[in-house]
């Protein structure tokens, strides 16, 4: 105990832990110290680990990391941001961004140093993500800028250094879009409820998806409550309460009498908005066309969903070599490029791919059968023959080994969200990964996905051309890139990852369409075992698509693919996103903050992936 008491390591750890205790407020909180990303999962604290010499500048970043957490658990009430949460997949992400930068203001308002740690954290976390190098708006996620704003709205606190550039870049579009009704969220800090209505109305006027209806209600209910309010102060936020509970009531009611009124149909309807839609169809009775009488929509179980995810026009669609991209030179500078900045993490991914080779050659021992009447000589048994001269000769053979009959695909998210160091590191793992399983005999084909053009290419020409058709479903030109095929050797493929590298390749990305791509092409191989690995770093979006769409209608064409790869296909799944949650569209994935864990994490899940395979054919065998 003495010995652990003067180690100052330790001794920081248990300073760390009960200041998380103290500013949360919550005595059963369990701090951990980790190397993964710090975050909160229930009573579960993940702080990053203490540097050994503990350096300020490392003792501030993680100071600050376990404040955010701390004020998130003191402030943040999980009901009230949930009855709060908006629809859409991106509003959703800058309403948590900006009920984080909440939590932390109000932690900087009454305490300077954890104002000072808050900040060396965030600058910390956005040099690592690369904000310091991007040049253009499309680079920076709309929810940071937000937060970052909202913050310095909230404190009078800049943008840390590492972000002011990035910030700056979306700076005039959103002063444009909110005027002053940003600087007002200052008065509403203290309130979460308060607060995450009048985010939701700033979302609003950015055109995201928020759920307009709910909007219109809650507008309606605050100027009720403060007219009351101005009335009887004593009794306005009762009687406001009482009437939002009474509202709730008949709003539950009406939709309960809804759906038995639609019945069985309903339950049967392709999604949640299509059902809204039908729902609004029933309500009110379209006089029907000559010769074609008015019939219940839900009754229509033999027609085309109207909603079902479709492209406008596949003819500029392409599936394209890497090499056909680039001419040889360009291609050859861009190797030379990949191949430096493999230089600093060669060690580290190298070590990471030995032990998982070593893992997976241990999976690689000779078995054999045997008693066969054929194959090679058994000498183990002729000791029988000789004895017993009327037995027949026994002959073996090897078993073959399933773990080389096995094939897997890397597919890469090529959007322009992934420029500077993610789409860096993904090549990098990629390359390593792809020498790695080579060795271990096990077919590796990498893959990537984008598209031919920003904000729609040919097709939407053609969609206005054709004079804007509605609901004309995916309104760009997809572009899936080819830079490994499964047969290819990796030493006539090594120059193509560089193009990842190259300016103007990564733009937008429909994730939904590029894991079917990639799923068909796993179909088609005669390997028995078939893994997919998705790397991305968030949800799909195009502009053009989503502009004249539902908000999430290249989200919920994603889920659907995911949903029959996962239970009805014999691929195995499994996703990594890069500083964005997708955990919650697929079943096996790993989130990760840090780009530079991508090549640990990509060679651990394939380890766990051949691990559960042994257990399941322990099992059997058994």
């Amino acid at each position: 105990m003495t010995q652990q008491n003067d180690n100052p390591v330790e001794a920081f750890k248990r300073s760390t832990a009960a200041t998380v205790r103290a500013m949360s407020h919550r005595a059963e909180v369990q701090v951990g110290f980790s190397s993964d990303p710090p975050g909160l999962a229930g009573q579960r604290v993940r702080v990053p680990l203490p540097a050994r010499d503990l350096n300020p500048a490392d003792v501030a970043k993680l100071r600050g990391a376990a404040d955010a957490v701390s004020l998130r658990l003191r402030h943040h009430d999980p009901l009230v941001h949930a009855h709060r949460l908006p629809l859409g997949d991106a509003a959703r992400l800058a309403f948590d961004a900006m009920e984080q930068a909440r939590c932390e203001a109000l932690g900087a308002q009454h305490m300077t140093g954890v104002a000072r740690n808050l900040e060396a954290a965030l600058d910390d976390k956005y040099t690592r993500q690369g904000f310091d190098r991007f040049e253009d708006r499309g680079q920076v996620p709309l929810a940071e800028a937000l937060r970052m704003i909202a913050r310095e709205a909230m404190t009078g606190a800049p943008p840390p250094p590492a972000a002011a550039h990035a910030v700056d870049l979306w700076r005039p579009w959103i002063e444009e879009k909110l005027g002053k009704d940003l600087r007002g969220l200052a008065q509403h800090v203290p309130d979460q409820d308060s607060y995450a209505r009048a985010v939701r109305r700033l979302l609003t006027d950015l055109d995201m998806e928020v759920g307009q209806e709910a909007e219109q209600e809650e507008e309606e209910q605050e100027s009720k409550d403060s007219a009351e309010s101005s009335e009887s102060p004593e009794h306005g936020q009762t009687r406001g309460q009482d009437e939002d509970d009474s509202e709730s009531e008949s709003m539950a009611s009406s939709e309960m009498q809804d759906s038995s009124e639609m019945g069985e149909g309903a339950e049967e309807g392709a999604g949640e908005e299509g059902d809204m839609e039908m729902g609004e169809g029933e309500g009110a009775e379209e006089p029907a066309g000559p010769g074609q009488p008015w019939r219940n929509d839900v009754n229509r179980r033999n027609e085309a969903d109207p909603n079902a995810y479709k492209a406008f026009t596949t003819q500029f669609d392409e599936v394209v070599d890497a090499a056909d991209l680039c001419d040889p030179a360009e291609l050859e500078r861009l190797r030379h490029l990949l191949d430096q900045q493999l230089q600093h993490l060669q060690g580290v991914i190298s070590k990471l791919a030995n032990r998982l080779q070593r893992r997976l050659m241990a999976k690689q021992q000779r078995s054999w059968s045997f008693d066969l009447e054929e194959g090679i000589l058994d000498a183990a048994r002729l000791a029988r023959v000789v004895a017993n001269p009327v037995l027949p000769l026994s002959f073996k053979a090897e078993k073959e080994t399933d773990f080389r009959d096995t094939v897997v695909s890397l597919l890469i998210d090529n959007s322009g969200s992934m420029r500077g160091r993610p789409i860096s590191i993904a090549a990098i793992s990629a390359d390593i990964l792809a020498r790695t399983l080579e060795r271990c005999a096990v077919k590796v084909e990498v893959l990537g996905f984008t598209t031919r053009a920003w904000k729609g290419g040919q097709a939407r020409e053609h969609w206005v051309a054709s004079g804007k058709p509605a609901n004309p479903g995916r309104l760009n030109d997809l572009r899936h890139i080819v830079y490994k095929a499964a047969d290819m050797p990796w030493r006539r493929a090594r120059k193509n990852l560089g193009l990842m590298l190259r300016e103007g390749i990564l733009k937008e990305n429909i994730d939904g369409e590029a894991l079917q791509w990639a799923y068909t092409r796993l179909l088609g191989r005669p390997e028995q075992r078939r893994i997919l690995m998705v790397i991305s770093d968030g949800a799909p979006v195009d502009d053009s698509t989503l502009s004249v769409n539902a908000g999430n209608y290249l989200e919920r064409h994603l889920r659907q693919v995911i949903e029959h790869i996962e239970t009805r296909s014999p691929v195995e799944l499994v996703a990594i996103g890069i500083g964005h949650d997708v955990t919650r569209y697929y079943r096996r994935a790993v989130t990760i903050v840090d780009a530079e864990q991508l090549g640990g994490t990509m060679m651990n899940k394939l380890a766990e992936l051949f691990d559960d395979d042994d257990r399941r054919g322990g099992r059997r065998r058994r």
